[in-house]
């Protein structure tokens, strides 16, 4: 019978709790190599971690010759004991006893030489996690992802999956993608899409739970070329019941300052990188912004703000018009320094279910708006009047055959309730620094790319 396999150690493992002298095995894929004839070094990634850990292969020991067939990417599995580095770079090198070639790269793999544009890793997608920016991205990514779990767990909400198939158009824009089944031509018996949204099937459980949210891939049909849209994103959806706008605005700030604090703190060698290479400074962008309570303001505050600035905007500003990434960015990044909620929008600019107010021109919605990016959570109270509901509805020219569930809700046991969304990808962006939303999705769809 064989002898059970030594275990894997991570890199991240290793480096925790280093020991010299201690034997370990590793698996990983080498990022870059040194060879000469008294000694060969292979730099091994294992994506546990932003660093290498590096790989000596000395003549007094296995040899240089050891290293010699293998290529930059090959994937390989080493067995040797950790030591001071006698170079510079590095605190600690494994001196290796054993190596396997689990997995050969030959000369034409896309990522030999160290730097390459954005736009070519985005044709090679599935391969760019391997290179230092979008692993670092990636780890961030689901540090991120937990850590909007964390936050609302702790809180005992209770996370919700809703549909991906959709009968209906959440926010009204008609941006959707039509799902078609290949025999049957009506598969479900009405038109269906791929949701905008989870808002209004999650709002069905906040009037049994309370407190709920979901966390999911969206989906919006949407031409745009820009660097903040993507066809396919994810979006955080909380519901609270019994809750107003004031309500809502304490959640999304807390929400945004307890999760980029958690990334910080599990991401700090990742953030680093960021801070030196993609954007200067963005660490502590971030932590001065969010150190202070967020601004707010009504939107007709912000219009006036707007028109007495000074400034020559692309888009003129007036009371009714939609506000631009121009404008959001003037008020958080010029008006406020800081974050900033605007709330009170024009009714007509924004979806049907969102709460009237007494003034019958505006309605109880918010956007959170953030230096460098604009808005990133969208937001409002919810409709939670029967007839008032019904009657924006009509005025909007809305089917009411659609959303029999949604105003039913309204009659059973209704409360006044509030919840946002918030684009995962946006918020990812603005902690790294990243520019382009398709470097902060492993897969990006965009008009005209779906390649992989």
């Amino acid at each position: 019978m064989s002898p059970h396999p030594p275990r894997r150690q991570s890199i991240r493992e290793i480096l925790s709790a280093v020991s010299a002298g201690t034997e370990v095995h590793l698996t990983g894929w080498v990022r870059n190599k040194r060879v000469s004839k008294a000694v060969a070094f292979l730099e091994l990634n294992d994506g546990s971690m932003l660093s290498n850990l590096q790989l000596v292969f000395p003549a007094d020991g296995l040899g240089p010759q050891a290293a010699e067939p293998i290529g930059k990417g090959s994937a390989i599995a080493v067995t040797g004991t950790i030591c001071p580095s006698q170079g510079k770079g590095q605190k600690w090198e494994v001196q290796v006893s054993t190596i396997q070639l689990v997995g050969d790269c030959p000369d034409d793999y896309p990522l030999q030489t160290k730097r390459h544009s954005f736009e070519f890793l985005r044709e090679k997608a599935h391969l760019r996690p391997r290179t230092r920016t979008f692993s670092a991205v990636f780890r961030v990514r689901n540090a991120l992802a937990m850590a909007i779990h964390n936050f609302f767990q702790q809180r005992g909400f209770l996370w919700i999956h809703t549909p991906i198939i959709a009968a209906s158009d959440c926010e009204g824009a008609g941006d959707l993608f039509e799902i078609k089944a290949t025999e049957a031509e009506n598969f479900f018996g009405s038109p269906t899409y791929l949701t905008v949204s989870g808002q209004l099937n999650v709002e069905g459980y906040a009037s049994a739970y309370t407190d709920v949210y979901t966390f999911g891939p969206t989906f919006r049909a949407e031409n745009s070329h820009t660097a903040r849209h993507a066809a396919e994103f994810w979006m955080v959806e909380p519901e609270i019941a019994f809750a107003n706008l004031n309500d809502l605005l304490d959640l999304a700030e807390d929400f945004i300052r307890m999760t980029s604090a958690e990334v910080h703190e599990r991401c700090a060698e990742d953030m680093e990188f960021f801070d030196r290479w993609i954007e200067k400074g963005v660490i502590e962008k971030v932590r001065s912004t969010l150190a202070r309570p967020f601004e707010r303001m009504t939107y007709s505050d912000a219009i006036a703000a707007l028109k007495n600035s000074g400034r020559s905007f692309e888009y003129p500003v007036e009371w009714g018009v939609s506000l631009q990434t121009e404008h959001e960015r003037y008020l958080a990044e010029e008006f406020v320094g800081g974050p900033v909620f605007v709330t009170d929008y024009p009714t007509d600019q924004k979806a049907f279910y969102m709460r009237l107010s007494d003034d019958g021109k505006t309605v109880a919605a918010t956007d959170l708006l953030v230096p460098r990016l604009g808005e990133i959570i969208g937001g409002s109270q919810r409709e939670e009047r029967a007839d008032v509901l019904s009657s924006e509805m009509k005025r909007r020219g809305l089917e009411s055959a659609p959303y029999w569930w949604y105003q039913e809700l309204r009659r059973y046991g209704t409360t006044p309730h509030a919840g946002f969304g918030l684009g995962f990808e946006r918020l990812l962006m603005y902690l790294t620094g990243m520019q382009n939303i398709r470097d902060v999705i492993p897969y990006p769809r965009t008009p005209g790319q779906a390649d992989f």
